[in-house]
């Protein structure tokens, strides 16, 4: 494929590359590598700390390190992909992600694996804006719907399927092969890219340290604000020290990035409201769903008595359902509208948090289930079309950046659903449980089984999943509000033209117009007028 700077989509260049579809299966064995090895650590964490004799910091560190650099380094990754070739830094990205995971196999110490993790999250970092920019290059505007959401559903399958393909793991080998599985698929996908694709980029633009440097610390700061709060609370100073250095770093780099002559970031595509809408439309998706795998996965261990394998197995039908909806929304999506399909997608993914409001600690796994594939069904719906949306929004020149946003905008939607809706669940957890609970049982259910397996107070143990029950009814009543807002937002910010005609598929390389706006151009995005 020919520099995207002269040549933009394959559709406009008027051939299609004959390759595409094993170039698609490349960039989704690459996302899965990630999403999969992110997910599979949870149920590691006990075999871990037993061998490297690892404290409650370190667990910690091992768990959020990936996260934090991860989350810090996507817009600038992005913007260096554009810059230098999503290709080339999808390759770096590989080859700096297998040797990391080689590195966690042969720890010998907590501090070894959380030194791995920090170089897997630079890794990771670097592959994943790189996957989804490829993906809008390679694909015209008519294939490109199914080709988004056949790379979005391999999140989904990741998400499920990690703790899971982990549980086997660990039943067969040692702690490191969650790691080592990483090594061969890294090594295929590299091979594989370097056979296959061609290197696409924007064009040349200076480079812009202040921008990458306010970004970085800025998202490090605020994905440890959000994790950290709900454990320490905000009065800890750590907490709101680290709040008030993402709100300095983000506001000025907004500042910054509306004043430089070539922005690493086009924050100009935030006026485009079919952009706006999406990105909102995607953090509030998130939001819900990050806090619908901690609670729900509680519900199922503590009060269902589910083991870790068998809880993954009951996210079998979210996964399921999200795969089917997915190819039906890479149909419909072109057909009926972007914002239609995010829309009625949001929707029902309320009707699946609703349901699960009605839970009861006696109820079985049916009602479980029909919110399940609610919920994969509208997440199957409503992702790809909002992505679609966004990523249409995006000039090619950006299409690195872009898809570098739309991960970060993931990023802080799930971890500010696992704080606001595990916050909500543990302080409304609390004012269920009687005053003269014992020990420490007020606090989280876990704290009530074992003060309940000291004192062999049976009774406890039935307080605690009736509290932890209503309290998760609470949390999903707020996740099931989060998404309906998303729905409203997509139906309103998301319209363009193409709405009031005939329903037509985003089309990437020119930002969509408002109803009754002129969209910005490539070059007004490019500027940052």
């Amino acid at each position: 494929m020919d520099d995207v700077g002269t040549k933009t989509a394959a559709g406009e260049a008027g051939e299609r590359d004959p390759k595409r579809w094993l170039i698609l299966i490349v960039l989704c064995l690459s996302t899965l590598v990630l999403v999969i090895d992110n997910m599979v650590l949870t149920v590691a964490v006990p075999p871990i700390a037993e061998d490297l004799n690892a404290s409650a910091s370190d667990l910690q560190w091992i768990l959020d390190s990936y996260m934090l650099v991860f989350a810090g380094l996507l817009l600038t990754t992005g913007s260096l992909s554009d810059r230098f070739g999503r290709r080339k830094v999808m390759l770096i990205g590989l080859l700096l992600f297998g040797v990391a995971s080689l590195i966690a196999t042969i720890a010998e110490s907590p501090e070894q694996l959380i030194g791995a993790r920090i170089l897997m999250g630079v890794g990771g970092a670097l592959i994943m804006p790189s996957t989804l920019s490829i993906v809008i290059t390679v694909f015209d505007d008519e294939e490109r719907p199914k080709a988004i959401a056949a790379w979005s559903s391999v999140t989904m399958v990741g998400l499920v399927g990690g703790p899971l393909f982990g549980g086997v793991l660990l039943d067969h080998f040692w702690w490191g092969s969650i790691f080592l599985i990483n090594v061969p698929i890294a090594a295929v996908a590299f091979l594989a890219a370097i056979v296959l694709m061609k290197e696409s980029k924007g064009p040349w633009r200076k480079a812009d340290p202040v921008g990458m440097v306010l970004s970085m610390v800025g998202m490090v700061s605020l994905v440890w604000t959000i994790t950290e709060w709900p454990k320490e609370g905000f009065g800890d100073p750590k907490v709101y020290v680290a709040a008030i250095l993402s709100v300095l770093c983000l506001v000025g780099f907004g500042i910054w990035e509306t004043r430089v002559d070539e922005p690493m970031v086009p924050l100009a595509l935030f006026r485009n409201r079919v952009f706006t809408g999406a990105s909102f439309s995607i953090v509030l998706l998130t939001f819900a769903n990050g806090g619908l795998m901690l609670v729900l996965s509680q519900y199922l261990q503590f009060v269902l008595e589910y083991t870790p394998t068998k809880t993954g197995w009951a996210f079998a039908p979210l996964a399921l359902a999200s795969l089917v909806f997915n190819a039906l929304s890479a149909v419909l999506g072109p057909k009926i509208g972007n914002r239609f399909m995010a829309a009625l997608g949001l929707a029902v993914i309320a009707s699946g948090f609703f349901t699960l409001t009605t839970l009861e600690p006696g109820d079985g796994f049916g009602i479980v289930t029909v919110a399940m594939v609610l919920m994969g069904a509208g997440g199957g719906l409503a992702m790809p079309a909002a992505q679609a949306a966004m990523m249409g929004a995006v000039p090619h020149e950006h299409a690195g950046v872009g898809s570098a946003m739309n991960d970060t905008v993931q990023q802080a939607g799930a971890a500010l659903g696992v704080a606001v809706l595990g916050s909500i669940l543990s302080s409304t957890y609390g004012s269920k449980m009687p005053d003269d609970a014992p020990g420490k049982s007020d606090e989280s259910i876990v704290e009530a089984f074992a003060e309940a397996a000291r004192t062999g107070n049976e009774a406890l143990v039935r307080t605690a999943r009736d509290a932890f029950t209503e309290a998760m009814s609470s949390a999903f009543v707020v996740g099931a509000i989060g998404v309906l807002v998303a729905a409203a937002l997509s139906l309103v910010l998301m319209r363009t033209r193409g709405d009031d005609a005939q329903p037509t598929a985003a089309v990437p390389g020119a930002a969509q117009p408002g109803d009754g706006e002129s969209a910005e151009s490539p070059a007004d995005v490019k500027t940052g007028r």
